[in-house]
């Protein structure tokens, strides 16, 4: 056997060995059968926040077109595209409702988000939203300047920033900064952009920080002991 296999193996002819015709045995190979899999339906427990119903108020027209909504009031007007997973239900008495579409893990995620986006669109265009600065360290302060928020902030010279469209900036006090409007996604990205200019640090506290933040203070190195 011994001296087979090591002729097969310089031959190539290693699959007849094992498979014993050089030695006359006879291996009968028989068919393997597939084994189904059980695919399993996923349940998606529906989200907390997106079974709440969204009221309208009087003062906003809301309007319906396949998955687009257009939200229109006293401050202004916002529109969203739904993705397929999500739809949009309108009862008579102006109530909206977010449900999902089919019941999948990817819809059980967006049944929340979009819900909470359509909620701030309503409220944005009805009440509006406003996030505040401030502004914390010797010399630093903040002016608007037309449309232009002009910060001093340590630097060898002042960073301006242009107030984009729908937002408005206001100034109390050189230091508190108020950011306003009715779109919350675009007065929380400027002021996002607005506080890396000079994040707060965690000696001393010094930088921009949000009026409800609160900054985690580390000690500093104490000085040689006589």
């Amino acid at each position: 056997m011994a001296s087979s296999v090591t002729a097969s193996l310089q031959t190539g002819n290693l699959r007849s060995v094992f498979l014993g015709k050089t030695n006359g045995v006879y291996v009968p190979s028989a068919p393997v059968a597939r084994v189904p899999l059980m695919r399993k339906t996923i349940q998606c427990k529906e989200s907390r926040i997106g079974k709440q119903p969204i009221e309208v108020p009087s003062n906003v027209t809301v309007t319906l077109e396949g998955q687009g909504l257009q939200a229109k009031g006293p401050l202004g007007q916002l529109a969203i595209t739904y993705p397929r997973e999500v739809k949009v239900e309108r009862e008579d008495s102006g109530i909206l409702w977010v449900k999902k579409a089919i019941e999948t893990r990817r819809a059980n995620q967006m049944h929340g988000l979009f819900r909470t986006l359509t909620n701030n669109m309503v409220v944005g265009v009805s009440k509006g939203f406003d996030k505040q600065l401030l502004l914390v360290g010797v010399g630093y302060r903040a002016t608007v300047e037309g449309k232009v928020l002009v910060l001093n902030l340590g630097f060898s010279h002042p960073v301006k920033m242009e107030i984009p469209e729908g937002i408005q900036v206001k100034v109390e006090e050189n230091t508190r900064i108020t950011v306003s409007g009715y779109d919350k996604s675009a007065i929380g990205q400027f002021a996002a952009s607005v506080r890396k200019w000079r994040p707060p640090e965690p000696y001393k506290g010094k930088g921009v920080r949000y009026a409800d933040e609160i900054v985690r203070r580390k000690e500093g190195k104490a000085g040689k002991k006589k």
